[in-house]
């Protein structure tokens, strides 16, 4: 079922517990498989890696400096948010709809007129 939704995914978000440091060792395979059945178009998905339960500071077991280095390693963004507080949550939809827009421009830039992408939404009949 990963392989499937890794496939037909245009972009990830990868979540782990800031208070928990299991959670976040579980990403790294999830995070080679998506190298595997993504191949090269890996380095251009819009990919985020989340630090949730920012608030639970006294919990913590992955510092911020810790998940910006994986994510640096792991070539996606990254952000530290706390569903709880609703913090960061709307910062980070956005920023991966930026990672997205910029990876539809290069896209576009790559193909100007649009011969070699996917077929526009119309049919004639």
């Amino acid at each position: 079922m990963q392989r499937l939704s890794i496939s037909k995914g245009n972009a990830f978000i990868l979540i782990y517990s800031v208070t928990n440091k299991q959670s976040f060792a579980e990403l790294a395979p999830i995070v080679e498989m998506m190298k595997e059945v993504k191949g090269n178009a890996i380095a251009e998905t819009p990919i985020m890696l989340v630090g949730n339960k920012k608030d639970e500071e006294s919990k913590r077991e992955v510092s911020t400096a810790g998940g910006q280095k994986i994510a640096t390693a792991w070539g996606c963004g990254f952000i530290e948010t706390s569903a709880k507080n609703n913090e960061n949550i709307t910062e980070l939809f956005q920023q991966l709809l930026a990672l997205e827009k910029k990876r539809q421009l290069a896209l576009t830039m790559d193909d100007p007129d649009g011969k070699n992408g996917k077929k526009k939404g119309c049919h004639i009949m």
